[in-house]
């Protein structure tokens, strides 16, 4: 026959549900059943903490609201990690975020970019000769990618 347990939490412990609280203690976030420890965690380690709230939130044990209150983060934050969880699971809270590469600036296309630069061409002339948005031309200046001659007067 199941047994109740009772909602005994040490001292300083935070509750987020009834049954459910977490505790910080030298630098690490330990999460609570009752009165034994379930999970544990760094302080800094976004990506766990996340993590874990989520699977609260996808398993039951807790509500948005709930982790909204104990933790204090925004509910639309909490919301978009719980669909992050539920559509990749685990792995979408470590894996590497996905960066957007300079695909109209080609090799071929840059030295192209920086011999028109060399002969003096200012970046837009450049950039409309080429048909590439002079924006494209001053981040690959920016970055280092591309050489601009200042021109003096």
């Amino acid at each position: 026959m199941p047994q109740c347990q009772l909602p005994i939490f040490a001292e300083g412990v935070t509750n987020i549900t009834p049954e459910i609280g977490y505790q910080l203690k030298d630098g690490k976030v330990f999460y609570f059943n009752g009165h034994l420890p379930v999970f544990s965690h760094e302080q800094g380690d976004l990506p766990t903490f996340r993590l874990w709230t989520s699977q609260l939130i996808v398993n039951g044990n807790a509500t948005q609201v709930q982790i909204v209150k104990a933790f204090g983060v925004p509910l639309v934050t909490v919301k978009r990690y719980v669909k992050l969880y539920r559509q990749t699971g685990p792995k979408g809270f470590y894996a590497v975020p996905r960066t957007r590469s300079a695909s109209k600036l080609t090799p071929e296309m840059r030295a192209q970019m920086q011999a028109l630069l060399d002969a003096g061409r200012s970046v837009s002339e450049a950039a409309r000769e080429l048909k590439l948005l002079p924006n494209t031309v001053h981040k690959a200046v920016h970055d280092g990618r591309l050489h601009a001659s200042v021109k003096k007067n």
